[in-house]
């Protein structure tokens, strides 16, 4: 069974399925695992590349497009942060497009440039990714957990969206909005531009609410790391199967509000402030960031990716361990290739019982 959605016509992939951005995780093993299974794999923001040596952001890419271009003849794509916490982000911009466009493989396979944590405008105002852009299929999208930030994604000339609601795992939007009410929102005001459905979907019935609803496709976090084929350490694997949609919480992270699981790390975490207090904090942080380094505002972000990548390998207590709600829907870990088809089965089980109630 295949489905036939905007997104799988799109990239030409054969499920509407994708593996979600996981920065600052390495996720390369993952993007393969999905792009073989006929999904959409995704290349998260990330330092670490296959060789395992801490590089640049850009020398890890470069290496990780590489190592999965080698691997799959599948569909992928990569994530650029575009945070004003990502100095380097001109850079890594320009470098993916050059890449890319030397590398005919690379320019049929690496389909979907995916930004988030910052303006959607950064990618298509890049000269090289616009030559990237007139002489490949690629198409960029932008990470809108709000509708007001959908608006500026439209606005910005994204090609699609990925519409990530608050059950998500990772960074959040401060409205707190939950996916379903957000696609709707975003279905509502924007009918026409493709989306991805992000946050809170973990099995077949949810990728069949999200396709009713106006979603061309899924993209899973939480299910794919509780995979046999993903890079996360077993320890972060077997934290999912028993735990219940309850035992993650929001805190506050370097990029914005982040969803964690309850550890000894997440709840000595800061609260997650009043939106006016945010908006005070960030006018003392620009004032302040006018007057410092790129390297300092690096570092800002890499303080909290050090917790991260203690959770990555195996420190289940100090480290933070980024989950969302779909926790309390997922039972086991199975392989990439086992838990599309079961999606993808369940899907078409729903939506021929839903249909049958037409008359």
């Amino acid at each position: 069974m295949t489905f036939k959605t905007n997104i799988t016509e799109m990239f030409g992939i054969k499920h509407p399925i994708a593996n979600a951005a996981m920065g600052p995780f390495r996720t390369t093993e993952l993007a393969v695992a999905v792009a073989e299974a006929g999904g959409l794999g995704m290349i998260s923001h990330a330092n670490q590349s296959m060789d395992g040596r801490e590089d640049s952001a850009l020398v890890a890419l470069k290496k990780n497009l590489d190592y999965v271009v080698e691997h799959t003849e599948g569909i992928f794509g990569f994530n650029i942060r575009t945070s004003r916490l990502t100095p380097d982000c001109e850079e890594l911009i320009s470098g993916a497009a050059k890449h890319i466009m030397a590398n005919p493989k690379l320019r049929e396979q690496c389909l979907y440039a995916l930004t988030s944590a910052g303006s959607a405008s950064r990618m298509p105002q890049n000269k090289d990714f616009q030559k990237l852009r007139e002489n490949s299929q690629i198409k960029h999208f932008h990470v809108a957990p709000a509708l007001w930030l959908a608006d500026k994604c439209v606005s910005a000339g994204c090609d699609g969206l990925v519409v990530t609601g608050f059950e998500g795992g990772g960074h959040q939007s401060y409205e707190k909005v939950g996916g379903l009410v957000l696609l709707q929102q975003v279905q509502q005001k924007h009918p026409d531009i493709p989306k991805i459905a992000c946050g809170g979907f973990a099995t077949g019935y949810g990728l069949a609410a999200a396709l009713s609803i106006g979603a061309g496709g899924v993209a899973m976090g939480s299910r794919f790391i509780a995979s046999k084929d993903s890079e996360f350490h077993e320890n972060y694997k077997n934290v999912v199967p028993p735990a219940k949609a309850q035992d993650t919480i929001v805190r506050t992270g370097a990029l914005g509000t982040i969803r964690l699981w309850k550890n000894k790390y997440a709840m000595k975490k800061g609260l997650v402030k009043t939106k006016e207090e945010k908006i005070a904090e960030e006018k003392i942080k620009d004032d302040h960031r006018a007057e410092i380094s790129k390297e300092e505002l690096a570092e800002e972000l890499r303080e909290d990716s050090i917790a991260a990548f203690a959770a990555y390998e195996g420190d289940m207590q100090n480290g933070s361990v980024l989950l969302g709600q779909s926790i309390g829907i997922i039972n086991q870990i199975e392989s990439v290739t086992d838990i599309i088809e079961t999606v993808i089965k369940d899907a078409e089980k729903a939506l021929k019982t839903a249909i049958s109630y037409v008359i």
